[in-house]
């Protein structure tokens, strides 16, 4: 049974060398299907998603954490603003690097 998996493993490896050897310039010629799109898409929808759940977690903290203390609210109104920000900028970066490879 070893011998078996092991001229199976070794027959595959050997089969896939020559895809090492195509030329990427070629495919692309050819007409060759690129990723880079719908890869970017998928990834741009989930760093949206996840912080707008941030951004909707931080909303229901500070709004909760300004009816429990109305004399804390200026501190917490410049700590939610200041969060906001930082969570949109993360989106904003995802945006750019996308770009960028794109």
């Amino acid at each position: 049974m070893k011998s078996k998996l092991t001229f199976l493993s070794l027959a595959m490896m050997l089969s896939a060398i020559p895809m090492f050897a195509a030329d990427s310039s070629a495919a692309a010629s050819t007409g060759g299907a690129s990723w880079i799109g719908p890869f970017a898409a998928i990834g741009m929808a989930i760093a949206s998603g996840l912080c707008a759940l941030g951004q909707g977690k931080a909303v229901a903290g500070a709004a909760e954490g300004m009816a429990r203390n109305p004399g804390a609210t200026n501190a917490i109104r410049f700590a939610l603003i200041l969060g906001l920000a930082l969570i949109e900028s993360l989106a904003l970066y995802t945006l750019v690097i996308i770009l960028m490879f794109k």
